[in-house]
């Protein structure tokens, strides 16, 4: 009955993860989205600038700069009113954050499922299971190869946050439009990658 309710428990809190997130990708909360983007960009570029290890001591310092000040000063204002409303942080200290042992299996089943099916797919195209899968992936990582001598993995990181918080709303608010060019370019390269299967031998797939 406890694991029972420990994996509906679960269940609940990643699909209001999952609610949560889409939520700040498309901006439904503006002032919510623009802190945690500010805040995101603010880690990466000052990321460019210092290293791993400085940015973490900044940020902790920061952290603890705030929490004591909060806490000097509640203590102050306890002691002038000459109220008892004990450790400001009380709720937080108190909160349930211990992971149960069903918990923690489920966590590892997921990422152990996520690490089987991305081997049994590497080895599918690096021993050539598929021809045209094969060459897609030859062709992608040639293309990643000029991607990565003009832009670091940071630059990219960059990218990637700024493309996850405009290329929803930008969506959403032309989809008709991108949609029907989708179409045509996912039209086009069926039809190069049909010309391609029937001309190299073997290239055909096993469901033809």
């Amino acid at each position: 009955m406890q694991a029972s309710a420990d994996s509906t428990r679960m269940d609940c809190l990643w699909s209001n993860w999952k609610c949560q997130a889409i939520d700040l990708l498309y901006w439904r909360d503006i002032k919510q989205t623009g802190i945690v983007f500010g805040s995101l960009l603010l880690l990466l570029f000052s990321l460019t600038q210092f290293s791993v290890v400085s940015v973490v001591a900044y940020l902790a310092l920061a952290g603890l700069s705030a929490t004591i000040s909060f806490r000097i000063y509640k203590s102050v204002l306890q002691a002038v009113q000459k109220t008892d409303e004990g450790h400001p942080f009380k709720a937080y200290l108190e909160m349930e954050m211990n992971l149960s042992q069903d918990q923690i299996q489920k966590y590892t089943d997921c990422l152990q499922l996520y690490v089987n099916s991305t081997v049994k797919e590497l080895r599918r195209l690096f021993l050539v299971q598929d021809l045209v899968d094969s060459l897609k992936f030859a062709v992608l990582m040639w293309l990643l190869t000029y991607v990565g001598a003009l832009f670091n993995g940071l630059t990219l990181l960059i990218m990637a946050v700024v493309s996850m918080f405009t290329l929803p709303v930008v969506y959403d608010k032309y989809q008709a439009q991108i949609d029907q060019y989708l179409g045509l370019v996912r039209t086009h390269i069926n039809t190069v990658v049909a010309k391609i299967q029937a001309k190299i031998p073997g290239a055909k797939r096993k469901a033809e």
